[in-house]
Parts: structure tokens; C-alpha cells; sequence
């Protein structure tokens, strides 16, 4: 059994350019090398191979052999390979980032991650992207503890110690249950009434926002640390709670869940805000996504007679 030769990159790269420039010539002239230099080159490939890689059928036009064909697909990803390290590297060189790490709040609207995170694919390719989703105070918590370069944080941001803020929008939330919830079934709610029922609540672990409520009526509750967890028990009537609307609001369409009017609390403004460590300012490519989050959310309109949570 042979053993095949290893070629160097240039010589792949000659045979790339031989493919796609359709000629030898054509390849010369684009690598500004002369025929001969193009022929010899891929004479050697060949050789290191011990593969033909054009049909020597006397045609003007090369054309791949079978064998042309696979050895094609695979310098095309060494290709590629190299050019990517090569981009990475001048990037780094440039002083951006090799990765992102970003926290981002789970009330934050999944189309605007979508969208902010589409667009710094195609504006910054050789960055990889690390994406945590928390709750409340575990953001910035994420962010003090440098888990995360930047953090788009919900209100609770603001007064902590040592963290840069910027207002990056606002959800609203409204009170929702199942038709079936014995809240949902009443016509008219009087104050007071839902404090008679069990109310889920989103919560987490964070210290920052150990111990403390939001938006918290009914001395009866169960909390949750999964805001997907929540909107699956409300479906199932097992409770009612504040949800983000534009997530909720599929449901309302359907009447899977019916928006409660609870004279005590109709609704409020989760408010979001980017975050950052004073001391370690965000990267060239953290900047740009932090502006995007930002410039998505000013078009946010808050709901009329909504507080802010």
C-alpha cells in the first residue's frame, strides 16, 4: 500500500485556482505567475499525490478526474480553514475579540436577540459567541463575576455598585391565566381577589436580588427559575402570574391564556438596560452588539397607565 506525499498549501492553492479560473493561463494571469510556473506546480501535486487530478485527454480545458473531484472538496475546506485562522488572527491583532460573552435577561423578547445577534454574525464572522440566559439580578451578577463581557440586565441593574448602564428598551408584562383558572372564569375581579390564589413567580439565585419581590400580590406562590417553566404551568392553569406580553400574546390570540384585569395591578414596564464592569470595558465587537440591543429597544412605546417594575 502507498503511502501519498504531503502537499504544501501553495501547490493546493495553485489547484484551486486552476479550477476555478478554467484554464491554466487563466490561473497564471490571476496569480500573476507564468503558465509554466502553474503547471509545474500542479505536476508536483500530482506527484505528491500519486493521483492524476486533470484528464490529459489533449482538451484545451482542464476537467477533474474522479479523483480531481474529492482531492477539490477537501483543499476547499483546508482553503478555508486557513483563511479563517488568517482572518481570526488579524482581527486579534486588531485588537477585536476572539470571543463574546453576553447575558442577556430571559424577559428580553427572543425576536430582538434573534436580530441583534444576525446581525453581528454577518458583522463580525471570526468572533465566536457565548450566550447566557438568566433571570433578574443573575445578569449583571454574570457580569460582576466576569461571566459575561456585557449584559442586557432588566430594571435591577441600576444601583448596583461598580456596573456602567444604558437604557436598551422596555417589555410590557400583564397578568395572564388558563380560562379554566378560577380567575380567569370571573367576569369581574374584585380588589384583593387574586391574593386568594396561587400566583407563580419568577425568581432565581442570584444574591443580588436575594429575598426580594416584584411585582408580587398573593402571599401564595410558587416560584420558578425557568420563565418557559412558568408560561407551561399557566397554560395548564395551575396558577396566574406576570407574563411578557409579545410572549404571551399568541396565547391571548388563541385563548389559551386570558389577560386578567386586576384592579390591584393591571400590568407594568419591565425596563432593560445594557451593563458592563466599570473596570473592564467591553471590546470593539461587545460594542457594536451592545449598541444594537440599545438601538432596537428605542423604538419601545410603554403601555398606558403601566408602571415601571
Amino acid at each position: 500500500m502507498s503511502n501519498p506525499g504531503t502537499p504544501t498549501f501553495e501547490q493546493l492553492r495553485v489547484f484551486l485556482a486552476v479550477v476555478d479560473a478554467g484554464s491554466f493561463a487563466a490561473a497564471a494571469r490571476n496569480l500573476n505567475r507564468a503558465v509554466s510556473v502553474v503547471s509545474y506546480g500542479i505536476a508536483n501535486l500530482e506527484a505528491q499525490l500519486g493521483l492524476e487530478l486533470f484528464e490529459r485527454d489533449g482538451t484545451r480545458k482542464p476537467k477533474l478526474t474522479a479523483a480531481g473531484r474529492t482531492v477539490l472538496a477537501e483543499a476547499r475546506a483546508l482553503a478555508q480553514g486557513v483563511d479563517g485562522l488568517r482572518a481570526k488572527v488579524k482581527g486579534l491583532l486588531d485588537g477585536l475579540e476572539a470571543e463574546v460573552n453576553l447575558a442577556v435577561d430571559v424577559m428580553l423578547p427572543a425576536e430582538r436577540i434573534g436580530k441583534a445577534l444576525h446581525a453581528f454574525a454577518e458583522a463580525f464572522p471570526t468572533v465566536s459567541l457565548c450566550l447566557h440566559v438568566e433571570a433578574l439580578g443573575a445578569v449583571t451578577a454574570a457580569v460582576l463575576e466576569r461571566k459575561a463581557i456585557i449584559g442586557i440586565s432588566g430594571p435591577l441593574a441600576t444601583a448596583v455598585e461598580g456596573v456602567s448602564c444604558v437604557a436598551a428598551g422596555a417589555v410590557a408584562t400583564v397578568p395572564v391565566a388558563a380560562p379554566d383558572h378560577p380567575l380567569g372564569r370571573m367576569q369581574r375581579i374584585e380588589p384583593g381577589e387574586a391574593r386568594n390564589h396561587v400566583q407563580l413567580v419568577l425568581t432565581d439565585r442570584s444574591p443580588l436580588t436575594e429575598g426580594q419581590d416584584f411585582a408580587v400580590l398573593s402571599p401564595r406562590t410558587w416560584r420558578l427559575a425557568d420563565l418557559g417553566a412558568k408560561h407551561a404551568l399557566l397554560r395548564q392553569g395551575l396558577g396566574w402570574g406576570n407574563m411578557p406580553l409579545p410572549l404571551v400574546q399568541p396565547d391571548l390570540d388563541d385563548g389559551t391564556l386570558m389577560r386578567l384585569a386586576i384592579p390591584d395591578h393591571n400590568g407594568g414596564i419591565y425596563r432593560f438596560a445594557g451593563v458592563w464592569r466599570r473596570d473592564t470595558p467591553p471590546g470593539p465587537a461587545a460594542s457594536w452588539l451592545l449598541d444594537q440591543f440599545v438601538a432596537l429597544g428605542a423604538g419601545d412605546i410603554d403601555e398606558e397607565g403601566f408602571a415601571g417594575i
